[in-house]
């Protein structure tokens, strides 16, 4: 049971108490990302394992926590209060029962103050935008609820530094063709005194920034390739009155033109043949992640 928190001292001993009654076997540790309030002592006064990451961001305490912590499944829950425990052991049973190396928690408001629109329609674009490119096997992307098998954390690279960290779990789910599973699980509101740390624009950006570069890092065939063939119409669009004139008159009237126009051809070339390289690249590393996949033992 992982716990990434910051600043969570209202809702950190509830979170902690409630994840025990519904996984009593459980080993429960907290990583605290620099705290200025009591969340770090009240969490150890709870029982918790409790752990500190300097660096701040959910993606480096996630890091910190996948890298420091040996376990069988990792269910991660943020520590503000809104996620419900009891939809635990139902998520850790359909691991079991189908070998999901992902369970996500599909979240349901249980109050309209509980998500607001902000975060709600952002979450709806990002993950429409990862179901169309990626491959529509996920929900709720954005979800801070999940259980991922041992398998899953071992081959999972997590070089997010923020809460980008879960678009990065989603899209290396795809990519590898790992099952996926999903529960739908309440979701309340923050308890009062508790403030959310996602900032709607500038986290909803960096998700997308993040969306932009897993395409460039797992696409890139389709990235430079569509790239070169809008640099190669274009080269067209400006080149063929100039050859077209050229084969009528014999004469070049606008060099700037065609100079401009082959140009972006060679461009687009260069575009494609990029492409190409990364593709490769780009299987290497997934063969890569497979392998240190299947080197962790299944559960199953």
């Amino acid at each position: 049971m992982l716990i990434p928190c910051r600043n969570e001292a209202v809702a950190i001993a509830r979170v902690i108490a409630d994840f025990r009654a519904a996984l009593p076997d459980a080993a429960i540790h907290v990583c605290d990302n620099n705290s200025t309030d009591a969340t770090a002592a009240i969490a150890a006064a709870a029982g918790a394992f409790v752990g500190r990451e300097e660096l701040p961001g959910k993606g480096h305490v996630m890091r910190r926590m996948f890298r420091d912590i040996e376990a069988d499944f990792y269910l991660t829950v943020d520590g503000d209060g809104t996620y419900d425990a009891e939809a635990a052991p139902a998520m850790i049973a359909l691991a079991l029962a189908e070998g999901c190396d992902l369970v996500n928690a599909i979240r349901r408001e249980e109050a309209s103050a509980a998500y607001r629109f902000g975060h709600r329609f952002g979450n709806r674009v990002l993950t429409g935008m990862v179901r169309h490119i990626f491959g529509a096997r996920v929900q709720d992307m954005l979800s801070g609820y999940k259980l991922l098998s041992r398998r899953f954390v071992k081959s999972f690279p997590a070089l997010s530094r923020g809460f980008d960290i879960e678009t990065e779990i989603t899209v290396h789910a795809l990519e590898l063709s790992l099952p996926v599973g999903h529960v739908e699980a309440p979701y309340r509101a923050r308890p009062l005194g508790s403030e959310s740390k996602l900032d709607t624009w500038r986290d909803g950006l960096r998700i997308l920034g993040m969306i932009v570069r897993l395409i460039r890092h797992e696409r890139p065939l389709a990235c430079f390739g569509g790239l070169g063939v809008a640099l190669a119409l274009f080269s067209l669009a400006l080149g063929l009155p100039v050859v077209a004139e050229f084969l009528r008159t014999g004469l070049v009237p606008r060099l700037p033109t065609a100079v401009a126009a082959m140009g972006l051809m060679l461009a687009a070339m260069m575009a494609i043949v990029t492409g190409l390289v990364l593709d490769t690249v780009t299987r290497g590393r997934r063969e890569m992640r497979m392998l240190a996949y299947l080197q962790a033992p299944s559960r199953r």
